[in-house]
């Protein structure tokens, strides 16, 4: 698996699958969140209101991962994650590593070759920048996984100077 690192717009990645760093409404929000949501139009929002519908009615559980059509973005799939809220007394990093684990685990169910992940909980949530970048890229080395490009896009120069420094 090659794992690439870009800086720039995830809502413009040319890719099978994007991550979503989702919230656990799974309705849109903020950041990454919003703009995968403006970007892809209402077909991803009407996929998630059934989800909520159906198997997630309390909304999607930090950790997990599900997947939707990526509507009007260029990729089949968006897979949305909810990440942990970053903590100083509790350690959450195993939550926030199973959010990468389960990505990769439901790309792999759909067959994705390729998949563009965001710096997960790095942003509002609040996790610091160097313990996330180290999070995410030990998770997706071990993950044994049928995908064959892993593209961590971020969206600054201070998130990619992280990534690149714990790859």
């Amino acid at each position: 698996m090659d794992i690439t690192l870009v800086q720039g717009d995830i809502t413009a990645q040319t890719v099978d699958a994007i991550v979503n760093a989702a919230n656990s409404s799974l309705m849109g929000g903020g950041g990454v969140d919003g703009a995968i949501h403006r970007r892809g139009g209402p077909e991803i929002l009407a996929e998630c209101r059934a989800l909520r519908a159906s198997h997630y009615g309390k909304g999607l559980p930090a950790g997990q991962a599900v997947a939707t059509t990526a509507g009007r973005l260029d990729a089949t799939w968006v897979i949305h994650t909810v990440g942990p809220v970053y903590s100083r007394t509790d350690d959450r990093s195993g939550v926030l590593a199973s959010c990468y684990r389960e990505s990769l685990r439901v790309a792999d169910s759909l067959g994705a070759r390729s998949v563009a992940f965001p710096a997960i909980s790095t942003g509002i949530y609040g996790w610091p920048l160097d313990d996330g970048a180290r999070i995410a890229l030990r998770t997706v080395r071990e993950f044994s996984t049928a995908v064959d490009e892993v593209r961590f896009v971020l969206f600054d120069a201070v998130a990619y100077t992280a990534f690149q420094a714990a790859l």
